[in-house]
């Protein structure tokens, strides 16, 4: 299999995995989108740093229990931004995002799952968010301009790109001088060994894809990103451990937040 092949055939796999979640009735609870954690939606959430009321302030069925930390925390969003997420699923981040843009303002979400996206949408039509639009894609050919974004977000989901490098170079391409990347997702914090590399149940679970801090702070820095902060969540540990109990994976990964400037 070519290196072309091998991250299609990733790829795929991923695009399959979380599909299959959206069919599932909007829910990550008993099986889990990142492992097999029995925790429901609301506690995972609450877990990583969202607030009862940021729950309570989007409409059913938009938190699926994807992430790994909270990106709006650092993206210091205001009144007016256009606001890109990278991998939406639901839609719970770009809702809470069209709060703090307001009527000026305009969130992007991006998804490769067609199942995604149309539970996304409905979303948007319940909470009547008129300020937040849905597209399909690849985060590593986002369907948006050159220049026209002012904060991209993501939580959990660039791990799961093949090809992360290119996912750094569209975001840096779509962000406008002085657009800001604010990402919680998940890093390794030692190589990982080939068998949790090789394993596709790993890698859709948000942990065989994990690369090192310093390999994503040279790509971000390579593809012309500056200011640039990796801070490792090691209060994380238990939450990698949830997603597949009894496995070890937390002595692998943890998740992190992100963020770097154009």
């Amino acid at each position: 299999m070519t290196t072309k092949q091998h991250k299609d055939h990733i790829r795929e796999q991923v695009r399959t995995h979380y599909s299959e979640i959206a069919k599932e009735n909007s829910s990550c609870c008993g099986r889990s989108c990142c492992g097999s954690t029995t925790l429901d939606n609301t506690a995972i959430t609450t877990r990583l740093g969202y607030t009862n009321n940021e729950l309570s302030a989007v409409p059913k069925g938009s938190n699926m229990g994807l992430g790994c930390g909270n990106p709006q925390a650092i993206a210091q969003m205001k009144p007016g931004d256009i606001v890109l997420d990278l991998g939406c699923g639901g839609g719970f981040d770009c809702f809470l995002a069209a709060k703090q843009t307001g009527a000026k303002g305009k969130v992007i979400g991006v998804d490769m799952a067609p199942e995604m996206l149309e539970k996304a949408r409905k979303n948007a039509r319940k909470g009547d968010y008129s300020n937040v639009e849905f597209r399909l894609g690849e985060i590593e050919h986002l369907p948006v301009a050159d220049n026209s974004v002012d904060i991209i977000i993501s939580n959990c989901v660039i791990n799961l790109s093949p090809d992360k490098e290119q996912v750094f170079r569209e975001t840096y391409r779509v962000l406008k001088s002085n657009g800001r990347l604010a990402v919680s997702d998940v890093v390794a914090i030692t190589p990982l060994p080939d068998d949790v590399q090789q394993n596709i149940d790993a890698y859709c679970g948000c942990v065989a894809g994990a690369i090192q801090a310093n390999e994503i702070e040279q790509m971000l820095r390579d593809v012309g990103f500056s200011e640039v902060t990796i801070e490792i969540k090691e209060d994380g540990k238990q939450l990698i451990g949830d997603w597949f109990p009894g496995s070890g994976m937390e002595k692998y990964v943890r998740p992190a937040m992100i963020a770097a400037v154009k």
